[in-house]
């Protein structure tokens, strides 16, 4: 079992090298480009925002129903919000979420191509498979951190509409709050984290969904291991950078 994990690990790193082997001509890889971002990017806008927006007004609800002694300042919302959303909720757990609807994506659509034999066809074309999948869907992840970064906005403002139209603090509590005891570096924490996870996101699925085997029925098995794999790095990465870059 230890053996067939190292073998895992090694042909994934041997991916990376050959993504880079042979380049695609920059007329066709374009397009690509615009086709992963407009997938992989745009097409995740909605539920992320959705999602965002009303885990932001939970957690500020709840913040505000444990606040049961009076001498807790009502600010203290808009802080808790303010923390939770940027500290974890947006750049982890959103990337959880995405692993399922981008990670399985990736997968299905890699492995369904691996089924058919279109990527023997590519193969046999002289064009470096790796490189025109999964090249595309790495230069598309980059614009990853920004869908994060409307996670981060509409999870706040969500807080602050569940806080305020909600009954349990004004506006200018909510504000102050999360204004109070600010810390830059926190942004760019999540911002880092979102970079890395967003690396994870668009290469574990690829490289489940390249080296299967089999039929149609192991392109969907391919694809809930390549959740859960990327799952499991996304909450082990976590860790590892909270304790490399808060502590």
């Amino acid at each position: 079992m230890l053996l067939r994990y190292l073998s895992q690990i090694g042909k994934y790193f041997l991916m990376w090298k050959e993504i880079f082997r042979k380049q695609t001509k920059w007329s066709v890889m374009k397009n690509l480009i615009f086709k992963e971002i407009d997938e992989l990017i745009i097409d995740s806008l909605g539920i992320v925002a959705f999602i965002s927006l009303f885990v932001g007004g939970v957690v500020a609800i709840q913040t505000a129903l444990n606040l049961n002694n009076p001498l807790i300042p009502k600010n203290l919302i808009g802080y808790a919000t303010r923390e939770s959303v940027i500290l974890e909720f947006s750049p982890t757990f959103i990337s959880i979420i995405m692993a399922g609807k981008m990670g399985s994506f990736i997968t299905s659509s890699i492995g369904s191509m691996r089924v058919t034999e279109q990527i023997d066809a590519l193969e046999v074309m002289g064009i470096n498979s790796l490189n025109y999948l999964v090249f595309p869907k790495l230069i598309a992840i980059l614009l990853y951190p920004f869908v994060i970064g409307i996670s981060m906005f509409l999870g706040v403002f969500g807080g602050y509409i569940a806080a305020v139209y909600g009954g349990f603090g004004t506006s200018t509590d909510f504000i102050e709050g999360v204004q109070i005891n600010f810390i830059p570096f926190h942004v760019t924490y999540a911002f880092i984290k979102t970079f890395i996870f967003g690396i994870l996101l668009a290469s574990v699925p690829a490289f489940h969904g390249y080296y299967m085997k089999g039929g149609a029925l192991e392109v969907g098995k391919a694809s809930t291991v390549a959740f859960v794999w990327t799952s499991v790095l996304i909450i082990f990465v976590n860790y590892i950078l909270t304790q490399l870059l808060l502590t």
